[in-house]
């Protein structure tokens, strides 16, 4: 008989790579780790790992156990889901991350609607970028998670186990306080500020400056929407800025109409083994709801604002 611990220390040496992550993870000691591995390879009788310069890649075996993990695992997750559609109360914890822009605006729509629909839920959020925030749900540290894709950029995983729900699409609109430019190529010129390298949403907007014939001149980078908004605002630099920003208050900067590549799609991730459960689905509604609201908040913000 395996020890079901010890294959979630496998399952998460699997998302996280290295035996300080897991151990940070787990909050467990390196050694502690290592400990729990040494045990499941005489569990086993198998070797589980080996090393691949400073870190440690699974063996043939131990991503067959690992594979068979997940399966438990899932058959877990469904439990809680009978479990928790079997009582009349909903009630208890769901933890959820977010993009910076749905932190701002979706969430606290969300903690309002609950607080009055179904004060017994409690969401515990963070905000993180999705190339944190989905491996964190695959290894269980979040039930929920509001992420983005841009075109041409899909989800980074393809795990089977993870369930996507379109939430919105949002409109990414140039921000430039010179009103005379009526287009992205005449842009070519002008200073920008984008996203760290990298960043699907760098690489998308990089794309497109590219397609309109020029290397955009990114002068500032930062992950901050707020700080781009800001940028743009005082006439320091362009931005592509989302029509998510503009959920609670007006734009002060001119934007662009934007051509239908200019958008990206807000998701909601989550287990597929855990799609049922009372919780996830209640959130799921209020997170579409909390997207309806900012829809006509957004209309009546920009009003004319668009060239």
């Amino acid at each position: 008989m395996y020890n079901l611990r010890r294959l979630e220390v496998l399952c998460e040496l699997k998302h996280r790579g290295t035996l300080a992550a897991v151990a940070a993870a787990m909050s467990y000691s390196p050694s502690a780790v290592s400990q729990q591995l040494t045990l499941l390879e005489s569990e086993v009788g198998a070797s589980l790992l080996e090393r691949d310069g400073r870190r440690v890649r699974l063996t043939p075996q131990a991503e067959i156990l690992v594979a068979h993990t997940k399966t438990v695992l899932q058959q877990l997750d469904r439990a809680r889901t009978e479990i928790a559609a079997s009582l009349h109360e909903r009630t208890g914890t769901l933890r959820v991350a977010a993009f910076q822009t749905a932190m701002l605006t979706l969430v606290p729509a969300v903690l309002t609607w609950l607080r009055a629909a179904h004060p017994g839920i409690r969401i515990e959020a963070t905000q993180a970028e999705p190339d944190t925030a989905l491996p964190a749900l695959l290894a269980r540290d979040l039930d929920l998670v509001v992420d983005e894709t841009f075109p041409g950029h899909p989800h980074l995983t393809g795990e089977a186990e993870l369930s996507h729900h379109v939430l919105r699409e949002d409109l990414m609109r140039l921000a430039v306080r010179d009103t005379a430019v009526r287009s992205l190529p005449e842009l070519a010129r002008h200073p920008w500020v984008m996203e760290p390298l990298g960043t699907p949403a760098r690489q998308w907007a990089e794309s497109l400056c590219h397609a309109a014939g020029f290397e955009p001149d990114v002068a500032f980078e930062s992950a901050d929407m707020l700080v781009h908004a800001r940028l743009a605002t005082q006439g320091h630099a362009v931005a592509f800025l989302p029509d998510l920003l503009w959920a609670d208050n007006a734009p002060d900067v001119p934007l662009l109409q934007p051509e239908r590549v200019h958008r990206r799609t807000i998701w909601v991730t989550l287990r597929a083994a855990s799609a049922d459960h009372p919780l996830v689905r209640t959130v799921l509604s209020g997170l579409r709801h909390a997207a309806e609201q900012a829809e006509e908040a957004i209309s009546r913000h920009l009003g004319n604002n668009n060239q």
